[in-house]
Formats: structure tokens, C-alpha cells, sequence
């Protein structure tokens, strides 16, 4: 066990500091995230570099499509949530005991060096829950940090301010789910609450590169208001933000049936009223490609594998300057 930050002792048990459940958790027992453990007057992380899934995936699996697009990013992941999601697409690793392989942050740095002539361009925290893997995670970015590499948090960004204050200098980029524009929805269905989850947008958005995801649920969180809410919050914080409307199947403990394309398609369009780049993902359709807001003109198919961007990023129809950090790989 690796001795936890952002605690506090409260007599016989502790307050744990890290993520807005400030649980208070009694001697022997864990926090709701299971993965915190108060033990003879301290707080311990039970998961500290046990690794339950490594894979090297494209960048744009993360979903993030204005960073580094077409390269590909180490991904790693542990066990443990801080949410309960209904519609959990990693319940296996987020809610049960999975295997885990032993990744000590200079092992898991090593790694991704190794992976650069592959296309790697750094290590993605991701699969379960990052935030509740702080501890690693927090050791594990400042090793890749220095070895010139990019560190990607993909999190439902339920973090208090002060440790995510502490970890964002060494954050390239996030991809954050908000996963309603309701706080109905995230206290019934998720066991979080919305307002946490916008402070962690916000601040992420000043300190490095973002992206938002949201899994489209039928009868929940698809109202044409809460996506014209949801999207015009984020265009009043950058219009360039991209935003991801996944598309939701059934999972963990909910059956509803999968989201009608026609959905995705109204929360598209109502979206981009708003936003200069708005995706559709898990479908199967065009709308994972980039076009500019400016000319309509398809500047990244990704479908196809192609740019037709100039050196300088700009739309080679108009020459409109398109929103991407980093080299285009396409």
C-alpha cells in the first residue's frame, strides 16, 4: 500500500480530501471509490501501479481529435470510481476486482519512450477513473513530463480544486465527460453532481488542451435545451472546445434501448449552433471528421486517413485557421 495525499485525520477516522465525496472513512474500511483505505491512522491507496489495462491506441480513441490528431498514445488504467454510472462502459474494471499487472511510474515512462518510433507521443490515464489513481498518476506524469513526452487525463472530472491545481502543470491535454447538463441526472444516475464537474471544465480549459464527451442517453439527458445548454455554456468559455455526443448502448445496470442516430444527429446540429466542432462517435457515420467553421470545406477525414489542411493548420479552401495543438499525422 503507497500512503494517499489530500487527507485529513478526524479523530478516529479520515476525511479524505481528494474528489468532492470528501468521504469520511472509519479504520480498516474504504472510501465510496474503494480504492482509499484509513489503516492504523493513515490513508493508504490500494492501487498505487497496479495496472488492469495497457494498450496502445490511436489518439483520437480518447476521444481527442485537435491534439496530435492521427498519432497514438500509450493507454493505461487501474481499478476504482468515484461515480457509479448506470451505463458504465468499463464496469469490469471500474466496479469489480480485476487482474492487475505491477507499473511502476518509471516502468510505465520507460514504456512509452519505447513506443515513439510506433507513433507514441506519451501516456493516456484512462479505461477507469484517473483521479482515484492520483497518487501513481501524480508520480507517473512529472517522469514522462521530463522525458519530453504527453500526458492525457480522459476523467468524469469529479476532483477537488487543490489536487487538480497540483497535477494540471503537468497535463498536455483532457478529454472531460460531462455526462448531463442536469444535476438530476448525475445525482440518480451517476452518484456525482454536475457543478464539480463544470469547476473542473473550467479550470482545465485556462491550464491545457480539452475536449468534451457525452454518452447520449434516450429519455435522460438527449433534450434539445440541455444540449443547447450544455453547448452554449462551452462556447462561452471557447467555441474551439470539441465537443463528442457518444452514442449509448446498453451496459453495467441499464437496458434502455441503444440512442436512435436521430438523436445524435438533433444533438449534432443543435450543438453546432453554438460550437465550431462537434462530433458523432460509436456510429459508424461521417461526423468524426473535421470540417471548418468557416467554409464547411472537410479539412480531416479520418475515414479516409487524409489532410487537406496547409503546414500552417489552416483550411487549404479559405485558409481559416483550424483549432489543432500539435503536428497533424494524417
Amino acid at each position: 500500500m503507497h500512503e494517499a495525499l489530500h487527507y485529513e485525520r478526524r479523530g478516529e477516522t479520515a476525511l479524505c480530501r481528494l474528489c468532492p465525496k470528501n468521504c469520511l472513512i472509519a479504520e480498516g474500511r474504504t472510501g465510496f471509490c474503494r480504492v482509499r483505505q484509513y489503516t492504523d491512522g493513515r490513508l493508504y491507496t490500494l492501487n498505487y501501479a497496479q495496472a488492469t489495462a495497457q494498450a496502445l491506441d490511436p489518439i483520437e480513441k480518447k476521444p481527442l481529435y485537435h491534439f496530435y490528431p492521427g498519432s497514438y498514445i500509450l493507454s493505461i488504467g487501474t481499478w476504482g470510481c468515484n461515480f457509479a454510472c448506470q451505463f458504465c462502459q468499463n464496469w469490469h474494471i471500474a466496479h469489480d476486482n480485476p487482474p492487475a499487472v505491477r507499473l511502476e511510474p518509471q516502468a510505465a515512462a520507460n514504456l512509452a519512450g519505447e513506443l515513439v518510433d510506433r507513433g507514441n507521443i506519451g501516456i493516456a490515464y484512462t479505461y477507469s477513473e484517473p483521479s482515484v489513481w492520483y497518487e501513481y498518476i501524480f508520480d507517473t506524469v512529472r517522469t514522462v513530463k521530463a522525458a519530453g513526452l504527453k500526458n492525457v487525463l480522459v476523467t468524469n472530472g469529479f476532483i477537488n480544486e487543490q489536487p487538480l491545481n497540483e497535477l494540471l502543470p503537468y497535463i498536455d491535454a483532457m478529454n472531460i465527460d460531462v455526462k448531463a447538463f442536469n444535476d438530476d441526472f448525475y445525482q440518480k444516475v451517476c452518484a456525482g453532481r454536475l457543478e464539480h464537474v463544470k469547476h473542473t471544465v473550467e479550470l482545465a480549459a485556462r491550464a491545457c488542451h480539452v475536449e468534451i464527451t457525452t454518452l447520449v442517453v434516450p429519455g435522460l439527458n438527449d433534450h434539445e435545451h440541455e444540449i443547447a445548454g450544455l453547448a452554449g455554456w462551452l462556447a462561452g468559455i471557447n467555441p474551439d472546445i470539441p465537443l463528442h455526443f457518444s452514442r449509448y448502448f446498453p451496459n453495467y445496470k441499464m437496458d434502455a434501448p441503444p440512442t436512435p442516430l436521430s438523436t445524435l444527429s438533433q444533438a449534432y446540429e443543435t450543438a453546432r449552433k453554438h460550437l465550431n466542432y462537434v462530433y458523432i462517435g460509436n456510429t459508424g457515420g461521417d461526423r468524426v471528421n473535421t470540417y471548418c467553421p468557416e467554409c464547411g470545406y472537410k479539412v480531416i477525414d479520418r475515414l479516409g486517413g487524409y489532410s487537406r489542411l496547409t503546414d500552417e493548420k489552416n483550411c487549404s479552401r479559405c485558409g481559416n485557421s483550424i483549432y489543432i495543438i500539435g503536428e497533424v499525422n494524417f
